[in-house]
């Protein structure tokens, strides 16, 4: 019997139903949070060897088939309670991950579980200060230093989003959190994979909350036309990969400020290869794209070149402001 008509093919079979093989695919994802493809494959492996330790299996027997197959199948068992096994590639490392995430409730409500009340409200501090301060139509940062996290410990939120209106009453009285109570709970988020810490210092959200927040932030960071007055333009602060259709918070955007287009590094890549750099055009608004105009802390380190050319770091700038 080939490896293809092996029992874990079998097991995955909407004939042979639901397993241990995916009750203990599922249980990974509850205690490791996020895997890749890598990760997925030694533990599947696992599962079949002790299934029948005669035949033991390898990382190399498990095909990306075999873990797609799995991963439908988990996620058809799970449905019903509004979880989901999703993927998406991660923007810096390039790397496929797979997260188990909540499909319909607000995740930071989630957090109640673990987090007090005035945490919570840090982590929707954090969030303004990634997407709204720090995220304006000249740097689109959307990370944060930790100098800066820890001094909006005991500042009070002043964005509310659609979903939390209802709560202001509560949120005003809300007093802050210590500077130490702000590192426990960032290192939490580290911890659940919620958020990623870059080597320059900067946390921004990771894989596992851009696929579980999505509609949250477009929801609260995106003023769209019911969200403004008679005359105004939208404010998009949270936009789309032109290539793939997934969350930008990591990657370049065009280099006419005006323009919406963003890209991931890859999927930038990808659309421009093969073309020499006098061809390089943005497919909205025919801007020469240089791929240096950055989103994510990139930005916040480099002001890349205009349409108009001529890059400079951003505290050259600074300096000849004041």
């Amino acid at each position: 019997m080939s490896r293809d008509e092996s029992p874990l093919v079998r097991a995955v079979s909407p004939d042979e139903g639901y397993t241990y093989v995916h009750r203990a695919f599922l249980h990974a994802f509850l205690t490791h949070n996020v895997l890749t493809a890598d990760e997925i494959k030694p533990i599947l492996a696992a599962v079949m060897t002790a299934h029948n330790p005669e035949r033991p299996w390898t990382t190399g027997d498990v095909t990306a088939p075999q873990i797609t197959n799995t991963i439908q199948m988990v996620n058809a068992k799970i449905s019903h309670y509004d979880f989901e096994i999703r993927s998406t590639k991660d923007q810096q490392s390039k790397l496929t991950v797979y997260a188990l995430v909540n499909k319909t409730s607000d995740a930071l409500t989630q957090f109640a579980t673990k987090f007090s009340a005035g945490e919570i409200a840090y982590v929707r501090r954090l969030l303004d200060y990634m997407f709204d301060t720090n995220n304006t139509h000249t740097r689109e940062v959307m990370a944060i230093k930790h100098n800066d996290a820890s001094n909006l410990a005991r500042i009070r939120r002043n964005r509310q989003s659609q979903a939390t209106l209802d709560a202001d009453e509560s949120q005003s009285a809300d007093p802050g959190i210590s500077i130490a109570e702000a590192d426990d709970v960032l290192a939490t988020l580290l911890q659940q994979s919620f958020f990623q810490k870059s080597p320059a210092q900067y946390y921004s959200l990771a894989p596992r909350a851009l696929m579980e927040l999505r509609a949250y932030l477009k929801e609260t960071y995106n003023d769209m036309p019911d969200d403004v007055a008679d005359g105004e333009t939208p404010v998009l602060r949270i936009r789309d990969c032109e290539g793939c259709r997934e969350l930008v918070t990591h990657g370049v955007r065009c280099n006419n400020r005006d323009c919406g287009v963003r890209w991931h590094d890859a999927c930038a890549n990808s659309y421009y290869r093969g073309r020499g750099r006098d061809n390089r055009k943005c497919p909205k608004c025919d801007t020469e794209c240089t791929g240096d105009v950055y989103v994510g802390e990139r930005a916040d380190r480099i002001v890349g070149r205009n349409s108009t050319g001529g890059g400079r770091r951003r505290q050259d700038e600074e300096d000849e402001e004041e």
